[in-house]
């Protein structure tokens, strides 16, 4: 009789396999890349003798650049191909030589996609807010709502990577266009969508005002990226275990 793979041995093997296939050279360079001209753009800020504030200046570079561009966009690359990729080639069947439940499977992908894109977002954003002469309080912000958008968009696009084929057309679709356009500018927009919690978390820790679709309070916030990564996650996992794996 088979035995059962524990929990936390299958969400690590899972992390570990996953990880490597992540980190192509391609992936790092085209992503890395985004980070740059958010560097640039903190760089002109800086150097620009027509910028009067450039700590707020700095923070709403971070919001239409930093959050609506890098965050999703490097979460979308690596958590959909976390398990899409698997599934797409075929190889998605050799997960299940191991007796794992599927939802340390999908646990280890989320955690593989996250070992990724946290640093590949945070230290960019990081250091163009202090290239951008942010204020300590807007370098914390950076970090802060970056980090909760990777978590949150990192679950939903496990879960699109499940759910469809060419997940990166799709999501880049959500992201530029419901996120990167309706949601900066509407209230009701922002309200259903990720973007509108992280631009909160962003002016509200930095204590610089971006609008009315930026007003949820930073409890409030924080608990919807949390409540979207637990939600997108349980799904994932009942999708996997429906999917059916050639």
């Amino acid at each position: 009789m088979t035995q059962s793979v524990s929990t936390v041995r299958s969400v690590l093997l899972t992390h570990r396999l996953l990880v490597r296939q992540l980190l192509t050279p391609g992936r790092l360079l085209a992503l890395l890349s985004l980070g740059a001209v958010v560097v640039l753009a903190a760089v002109g800020v800086a150097a620009s003798d027509e910028v009067e504030d450039p700590a707020r200046t700095i923070i709403e570079v971070m919001d239409g650049l930093g959050l609506v561009l890098v965050v999703p966009v490097v979460s979308l690359v690596f958590a959909s191909a976390s398990l899409g990729d698997l599934r797409e080639d075929g190889t998605l069947v050799y997960l299940w030589l191991r007796p794992m439940d599927r939802l340390s499977v999908v646990a280890g992908a989320y955690l593989a996609a996250l070992t990724v894109s946290l640093p590949l977002t945070t230290l960019p954003l990081a250091a163009a807010a202090l290239v951008g002469k942010a204020t300590v309080d807007g370098v914390i912000a950076t970090v802060v709502a970056a980090s909760f958008g990777v978590l949150a968009y990192s679950a939903a696009f496990v879960l699109l990577g499940l759910m469809i084929r060419n997940p990166i057309i799709w999501g880049l679709a959500y992201v530029l266009v419901w996120e990167g356009i309706f949601a900066r500018f509407s209230e009701p927009v922002g309200n259903a969508a990720v973007r509108g919690y992280t631009r909160s978390l962003l002016a509200n820790l930095s204590d610089v005002g971006l609008g009315p679709a930026a007003e949820a309070n930073t409890s409030t916030a924080v608990l919807v990226c949390v409540f979207v990564a637990a939600g997108s996650l349980a799904m994932a996992a009942v999708r996997l275990n429906r999917l059916e794996v050639d």
